[in-house]
């Protein structure tokens, strides 16, 4: 059924590109002719976290990734399909994992109640966890403690950026490229750089270190 609420989103399309055009008339024109972003995105589905206004990009200036709770996965093939694009096609030369505070995910990742087939993706955030439990475990106030965790799986999906061999072949052929982790709070709209940037694998420990050959 084609609701009040749907055909107003119609309306609201044609009113956006009748006003691009006010601005710029060879804009869609100039739009479609290719992509050039230099910047992947791969941050969380929930619809409050909009990557291009929030670091005041325009369309064209971002390719962007979004699965529940920012992850990368080593086996998740949608994830690794748009990275090997981003980095081999497009030649973008920064990876954003960008998680936010408030995350349903991470939140869901810290209790045991099930949700539904989520439980398989929430696994891989509770590993996180598992890694990290020493020092969330010390931290008494849950919503200090979950701000952390938030963190630190940012902090874990750059890595796991690092050890994929799309990245690491990318470093290995002395293409310019960086990763980085940051933060978005909801309640205030700015974005924590958590100072996670990795520019090479050197900066792994040695067993995810891949040597290619010649």
């Amino acid at each position: 059924m084609k609701t009040p609420f749907y055909q107003q989103l119609l309306v609201n399309n044609h009113q956006w590109v009748e006003n691009q055009l006010k601005l710029d008339p060879d804009y869609f024109k100039h739009l479609s002719l290719k992509q050039t972003p230099p910047v992947l995105w791969i941050g969380c589905s929930d619809s409050r976290v909009p990557a291009n206004e929030i670091i005041g990009a325009k369309p064209g200036d971002v390719f962007v990734h979004r699965n529940i709770a920012n992850m990368v996965v080593h086996s998740d093939m949608n994830m690794l399909s748009v990275l090997d694009y981003a980095v081999n096609v497009l030649k973008i030369k920064h990876v954003i994992v960008c998680g936010h505070y408030g995350c349903g995910g991470v939140k869901a990742a810290m209790g045991n109640n099930s949700v539904g087939i989520i439980d398989n993706w929430i696994r891989h955030i509770k590993n996180v966890y598992r890694l990290h439990a020493n020092e969330l475990d010390e931290i008494q106030d849950e919503n200090s403690r979950f701000n952390r965790f938030v963190e630190l799986n940012v902090e874990e999906q750059v890595y796991d950026l690092a050890k994929t061999s799309i990245v690491q072949r990318a470093w290995e052929s002395g293409q310019e490229l960086s990763l980085h982790g940051w933060v978005y709070g909801l309640n205030s709209g700015y974005v924590t750089d958590l100072e996670v940037n990795i520019t090479s694998n050197d900066e792994l420990d040695d067993v995810y270190q891949l040597k290619f050959k010649k």
